[in-house]
């Protein structure tokens, strides 16, 4: 017989984790209701006043760091550590790498809320963030590694249960991810550009942006729903069969379907091909795993009328459902015609987001809280409030976007009898649509209220309890797994966590392997155009000014080969157009116009007028005003350093132009300024403003091919 070992749960780190998950949740929803309002007033923007920090294209991806990488990592971290340590039957590894993972991640946080408004953005969805600070998330991210296999390791359960599983492929798989998409060559402290370009550069950010959704925001959480759901219910998982084809299934299918939000794109018909059936293959598996935990409260029904906890959960799951269905349909090209670039894609978004993410961090944070601070919920009337209101909240929010999204696609569609567009002005579109958008920023502003009614509960609990830092546990000693009669095959790997590392790594390493290494060395995917050209350096000045402003935000740069798309912009992109765009700029939504084929449909002065103050020259927008980039200096200091960075990966500009490239641009932009000049704008000093630069850039859009 073992002998018994006594030991203690670290309790204290997990509290610093939801702590920082329910903090940072308000913060990063507080963001996003004001990117909701800024869209019906476009005054909430303050650009007027010559402010950049608080612009939507500056805000949208300090939003969504906070909500995914702070609220909902600081969420998975405290479900990890919490359950982890009873699963196993051990403390955390070390307390001392708990602690710098701890104040590591929040650092990252606070970099994100700093670099993001002041323009420092790489414009990679998701991946956002400087250089530096990509370096500080892989450190952090090994010291997280080191703490749960060191764990692991010593744990006193032989018995890996599938929780963990989900663990160790979310640890593996955000690595390889994280690593691949920041091959990125520095050219200054926070500037970079990436490896990568154009159609490559696409399809390498949407294997990373679309498997973050994937194992950041879905496999921990599968995880923490295969831990806390069970527990909340006091029922075993339904079925243990169910959940070894649900993971092995997921993991091996998820990493192939990035490509299916790049349909109708410049990408090769094979990258998207395999987008399209990988995505409706994932049904399976994920809906396996909904039905597992929906049916692992059979005979708990009563309960879940009465538990708050119970009823977050059901939601949570049932919203992961919606999501996992609605994914691989809008992957079917004939719905994503209809989808892509409008809000459609927000609200599918949302759904997760708010319903399986913000739903499941709640009920965990209601289960754990009282116990960890030896009391009862302060109040369940609350905890149900905030369920309801919550539960409204998303609702509110959802349905008037999906009805926006199908609006938006029958609007650009639409043909006359005569054979012209119904609707020729974009801004038709969007004027439209505002009143969705008001009833988005109401379904935003309850979800909020719920949280800050959950966040005050959650208080209210821990200030009537007494906090058990070091919870007293004991558990035999372990003892390696005999294989005996009747064992499951999977045991095997279940008690081996290298083993489990190794399968999970080849299984999510195959589909990025197929789908990028033909990109990257077969040069025939990409077909060259002789007449594209690397950018004057003050069209790439202009580029990173349009990337610092987060335009990409609200404008996309992809024509796809669609009757209204052409006759609306212009001739479809070719792919061969992007050889030289580091990063690529095809966006994802178009709360504005595609601009690939921007230059030359405006003169000049439209396009300073224009961001002086957009309803000057479009009555009705909804676009911030930038006059602060006719105020700005022209910083030309780094071209140089820009142009050396882009030789080196492939962009042929001659030996020494980095030379003479500021002069090359400041006589450009003294073009720039007399042709304005002469179509009748006469602001003194004209030159030197950074105005000359995103004129030169949005007028070169889309040119080359017309040459």
């Amino acid at each position: 017989m073992s002998r018994i070992e006594q030991f203690q749960y670290d309790n204290r780190i997990v509290r610093a984790f939801g702590m920082a998950a329910f903090i940072f949740g308000i913060v990063g929803m507080l963001v996003g209701l004001i990117l909701a309002f800024q869209l019906i007033y476009p005054e909430l923007n303050l650009s007027q006043y010559g402010i950049s920090y608080t612009t939507f294209g500056r805000l949208r991806p300090l939003h969504t760091n906070a909500v995914i990488f702070a609220f909902v990592g600081n969420g998975i971290f405290m479900g990890v550590y919490y359950s982890l340590q009873r699963l196993l039957k051990a403390r955390m590894f070390s307390d001392t790498l708990s602690w710098i993972h701890f104040w590591g991640w929040q650092v990252i946080i606070l970099c994100a809320a700093v670099s993001l408004p002041a323009g420092l953005t790489t414009s990679s969805e998701y991946a956002e963030l400087a250089w530096p600070i990509d370096l500080l998330i892989t450190l952090i991210w090994v010291v997280f590694g080191i703490n749960m296999f060191g764990t692991i390791i010593k744990r006193r359960e032989d018995h890996l249960y599938v929780a963990i599983w989900f663990y160790i492929a979310t640890w593996i798989t955000v690595a390889v991810l994280h690593i691949v998409r920041s091959f990125e060559l520095p050219y200054s402290m926070f500037g970079s550009y990436p490896l990568f370009s154009g159609v490559q550069d696409a399809l390498v950010q949407w294997w990373y942006g679309h498997n973050a959704v994937a194992f950041f925001l879905t496999t921990p959480y599968l995880g923490m729903m295969y831990y806390f759901l069970p527990k909340a219910a006091n029922r075993p998982v339904y079925s243990y069969k169910l959940s070894i084809i649900h993971f092995w299934a997921l993991i091996f299918i998820y990493i192939w379907a990035g490509p299916h939000h790049l349909l109708y794109s410049s990408m090769p018909d094979w990258v998207q091909s395999l987008g399209t059936v990988f995505s409706i293959m994932l049904i399976a598996p994920s809906w396996g795993g909904m039905l597992n935990g929906l049916l692992t409260l059979r005979g708990a029904w009563d309960r879940v009328r009465q538990d708050p906890v119970l009823k977050f959960f059901v939601v949570a799951v049932t919203a992961y459902g919606m999501a996992t269905f609605e994914g691989p349909m809008l992957s079917i090209k004939s719905f994503n015609a209809i989808s892509h670039f409008t809000d459609w894609t927000i609200a599918h978004v949302h759904v997760g987001a708010l319903g399986w993410n913000g739903f499941l961090t709640f009920g965990a944070l209601y289960w754990l809280w009282p116990r960890m601070y030896r009391t009862q919920l302060y109040s369940v009337k609350l905890a149900n409030m905030h369920f309801w209101i919550g539960t409204l909240g998303i609702i509110f929010y959802a349905i008037p976007l999906y009805w926006a999204g199908w609006t938006q696609s029958l609007m650009w569609k639409e043909f006359t009898p005569a054979g012209t567009l119904a609707w020729g002005n974009f801004l038709d579109t969007v004027t439209q649509i505002i009143p969705m958008y008001a009833m988005r920023a109401l379904g935003g502003t309850l979800f909020f209220t719920g949280v800050c009614i959950g966040v005050y509960n959650l208080y209210k609990t821990a200030a009537q309890g007494t906090f058990l830092a070091n919870e007293a546990a004991e558990a035999p000693a372990r003892e390696p797994h005999v294989k005996a009669a009747g064992d499951h095959w999977h045991k095997w790997i279940e008690g081996r966590p290298m083993q489990m590392l190794l399968w999970s790594t080849i299984a999510i390493s195959i589909g990025g392997l197929v789908q990028i290494v033909p990109m990257v060395f077969v040069e025939s995917q990409v077909p060259k155009i002789a007449t594209v050209e690397p950018y004057t350096p003050l069209e790439l000045e202009g580029r990173d000014i349009y990337i610092r402003e987060g335009c990409v935000g609200c404008h996309s740069q992809q024509i796809r080969p669609f009757r209204d798309e052409t006759v609306r912009y212009g001739e479809y992109s070719k792919s061969g157009e992007y050889i030289y765009d580091r990063p690529f700029l095809w966006g994802s939504k178009r709360t504005g116009p595609d601009l690939h084929r921007e230059g030359g449909r405006y003169p000049d002065s439209w396009h300073y007028n224009h961001m002086i103050d957009p309803r000057s020259m479009s009555p009705g927008s909804i676009m911030p005003q930038y006059p602060q980039l006719a105020d700005n200096e022209l910083d030309l200091s780094l071209l140089p350093a820009k142009i050396t960075a882009l030789r080196k990966l492939g962009t042929p500009y001659p030996e020494g132009f980095e030379e003479r490239a500021i002069a090359d641009a400041q006589a450009q932009a003294k073009k720039v300024a007399d042709k304005l000049k002469s179509e009748g704008i006469k602001d003194e000093g004209m030159e030197t403003k950074e105005m000359m630069a995103i004129i030169a850039y949005l007028q070169r859009l889309g040119t080359d091919i017309k040459k």
